[in-house]
C-alpha cells in the first residue's frame, strides 16, 4: 500500500504509499502500521519457534492469547481513527513493502519479492552483529561520538 503525500507551497514531494492516507488520523496511521509490523514479526517468531518445539503448550497458548489481544487492539485503534486495517502497510518503492500481502508468507520460506517483515526475519532467525562508529556534528566539528556494537538475533546468546 503507498501513502498519498500531500505538497506544500514550498515542497514538491510526495511520500510513496499505496492508499489515502485518512488525514484525521495523521501519524496514528503510521504507527498503527509499525506496531502491526512488531506484531507480525513475533508472530513469525512463534511459529518458527513452535516448529523447533522450543515452546511448551502454556507458553504457545499464552503467545497465542497476547498475539490475538494484540490484533484486536490494533483493530480497536483503527476503529477510533477510521482507518481500515487493511491499509496498514507502507510501500518503500524499489524496497518493497513494509508488510506481505495477507497470507503471503509463512516464516522460513522463500518469496519472489520479500517485505521488510520477511527480512526482519530472517535476520532474526540468523542474527546479525552491527559494530561501528557514528559521528555527528555540525561545520566540521565532531559533538556527539558514539560506539555501536549490537547483536540482533531471536536465539538466546
Amino acid at each position: 500500500m503507498s501513502l498519498v503525500g500531500t505538497s506544500s507551497e514550498n515542497s514538491h514531494e510526495t511520500v510513496p504509499t499505496t492508499h489515502k492516507l485518512n488525514t484525521k488520523a495523521g501519524l496514528a496511521s503510521l504507527l498503527l502500521t509499525v506496531l502491526e509490523l512488531v506484531r507480525q514479526l513475533m508472530e513469525a517468531q512463534v511459529i518458527r519457534r513452535m516448529e523447533e518445539q522450543a515452546l511448551s503448550e502454556s507458553d504457545l497458548d499464552r503467545a497465542a492469547e497476547s498475539l490475538q489481544k494484540l490484533e484486536e487492539e490494533v483493530r480497536r485503534m483503527c476503529e477510533i481513527f477510521e482507518i481500515d486495517p487493511a491499509d496498514l502497510n507502507v510501500n518503500l518503492g524499489e524496497f518493497g513493502t513494509l508488510l506481505p500481502p495477507p497470507g503471503t508468507y509463512y516464516p522460513g520460506e522463500a518469496t519472489h519479492n520479500p517485505s521488510i517483515l520477511e527480512l526482519l526475519d530472517r535476520i532474526l532467525d540468523i542474527g546479525v552483529v552491527v559494530h561501528g562508529d557514528i559521528d555527528l556534528g555540525v561545520a566540521n566539528l565532531n559533538l556527539i561520538h558514539a560506539k555501536v556494537r549490537l547483536v540482533v538475533t531471536s536465539k538466546p546468546i
